[in-house]
């Protein structure tokens, strides 16, 4: 009896950190989606609500023609309306995640397509942080390629 009683606390134990990790993994694929979001409909607020700026954020984004461009991280919670996107939507797919306590990172593909239907593909590698129980970003890396 005693044995079955272990194996039941075990099996159970193991479940609840699986279920855990599959809640904290589609938490972060909102809030990716909720940035994107709120980039491309100029929506600062809800933007910045995304981001915690830490001392040693970075954000770096390479272009199809081989520039690299450090944005300020202060970037991403100083946002001008003006300077964000114009419409459209985009699609993550292929997300792959670390979970770590209350640190994390994952990469996706992002398929963003403007206004006028102009579409463009990134790589994506986003840093993350658990926040007073929130999930932020504090960093990434995007990297703009053009499909063959």
């Amino acid at each position: 009896m005693k044995w079955k009683l272990s194996f039941f606390l075990i099996i159970s134990i193991s479940i609840l950190g699986y279920s855990q990790k599959i809640d904290e993994s589609e938490s972060i694929k909102r809030l990716l989606e909720k940035e994107s979001a709120t980039w491309r409909a100029a929506d600062s607020k809800g933007h910045t609500e995304c981001w915690y700026i830490q001392p040693y954020s970075r954000i770096l984004v390479s272009t199809p023609e081989g520039v690299t461009i450090d944005v300020p991280p202060t970037a991403m919670i100083n946002t001008n309306s003006n300077a964000m996107g114009n419409g459209g939507f985009s699609v993550n797919t292929n997300y792959k995640m670390s979970i770590q306590d209350n640190n994390a990172w994952v990469s996706h593909n992002e398929e963003s397509t403007a206004k006028d239907g102009k579409k463009t593909f990134s790589y994506e590698i986003r840093l993350l942080e658990k926040i007073e129980g929130q999930w932020k970003l504090v960093g990434q890396s995007i990297h703009i390629y053009k499909p063959k």
